[in-house]
């Protein structure tokens, strides 16, 4: 992934992260995520009747942020532009799921769909104040 030092590149592998998207009075909307790190990038999985993925149709620019549960002091923010997938197969819902031991159909109602949320970095902060 582009930007990521080595440093940092285990929190790629964390459980959570908080994603932060535009809503549509301009104030930020934060949210509690799973996520992969997939072919170099991170990806999460939304449900289209959400409001985040609302969000981010109309304004694609986001942020992730992934502290250390070991350390709060250190943590990765990841900002950019989010790209979005149609994933009416549950491909990759299927792949997340997997590194959570859920089906996240399970979290969707009768006719909704999915979407594959790629975050193109901008720009990345890799902060450790812990020393």
């Amino acid at each position: 992934m582009t930007n990521i030092p080595d440093s940092h590149r285990d929190l790629l592998d964390a459980q959570f992260a908080t994603l932060a998207t535009l809503a549509n009075d301009g104030l930020p909307q934060l949210t509690q995520v799973w996520f992969l790190h997939d072919d170099g990038r991170v990806k999460t999985s939304l449900n289209t009747a959400r409001a985040k993925t609302r969000n981010l149709r109309e304004r694609p620019e986001c942020s992730m942020l992934i502290v250390d549960p070991a350390n709060p002091y250190r943590y990765l923010e990841i900002r950019g532009r989010a790209e979005l997938q149609a994933d009416d197969g549950y491909a990759f819902a299927d792949k997340l799921g997997a590194k959570y031991g859920a089906d996240l159909r399970a979290h969707d109602a009768p006719g909704e769909t999915r979407v594959i949320v790629t975050i193109r970095p901008q720009k990345v902060h890799a902060v450790d104040m812990s020393g």
